[in-house]
């Protein structure tokens, strides 16, 4: 009698973000219908480490096809951005390039449906080498950038770069032009932007699930 081939293995999933409370969010965050292999992968913060952290990471075997998210806080540009609001981006930008993200739709939908009542923007997402404050909002927003982090831009750069996969970038504001914050998690809106953080994962798991690639 002959066999059934065996189906192949769905491609992992890599969800990267660069500090301790995102990491410590993200792992205590719901898990529930998580498909295959999820990597939590805590880069450390700046380009620079997370280009090496999401290199490394892809070339092992395990992850070598892994569907990367970049995600964690982020600092809102527009106007009316709050503490705990979303953003998916379409792209991301830096000095190496834009990196088209995949999906943007879907995850909006999906974050919507999993962290009700937080408004989501979508639009380019920037990436800089140090924090950002003060009138560089202003000059970053002109370029048509909603939002600025430090990893997302370097960690799809360094995936796409690795081989094909689904990326995507998702980011929690955790201080805005009317709300700078000074130090994550000691006011008011880092404690709001970690627990919207922690409520996430499903929006992620059901992006992965529409995006897979075939393992080759």
């Amino acid at each position: 009698m002959a066999r059934t081939p065996a189906r192949p293995d769905p491609a992992p999933l890599l969800i990267a973000c660069a500090l301790g409370i995102e990491h410590l969010a993200l792992r205590t965050g719901e898990r529930g219908g998580a498909p295959g292999r999820v990597t939590v992968l805590r880069t450390g913060m700046g380009p620079k480490n997370a280009e090496r952290a999401v290199t490394g990471a892809l070339g092992k075997q395990s992850l070598h096809d892994a569907a990367v998210v970049a995600t964690g806080f982020c600092a809102g540009l527009a106007p009316g951005m709050h503490p705990g609001d979303l953003v998916v981006a379409e792209e991301t930008r830096s000095a190496h390039g834009t990196t088209p993200c995949v999906g943007t739709d879907l995850l909006v939908k999906e974050l919507v449906r999993v962290v009700p009542g937080r408004t989501v923007h979508t639009g380019p997402l920037i990436g800089s080498d140090h924090v950002v404050r003060g009138n560089e909002r202003a000059d970053l927003l002109a370029t048509g950038a909603i939002a600025v982090d430090m990893e997302s831009a370097a960690t799809l750069h360094s995936a796409v770069r690795a081989g094909e996969r689904p990326v995507a970038a998702v980011r929690v504001v955790v201080d805005a032009p009317q709300h700078e914050l000074v130090r994550i998690g000691t006011v008011r809106g880092g404690i709001s932007a970690f627990r919207v953080l922690r409520a996430v994962l499903p929006a992620f798991f059901e992006w992965h699930r529409s995006s897979l690639l075939p393992r080759r």
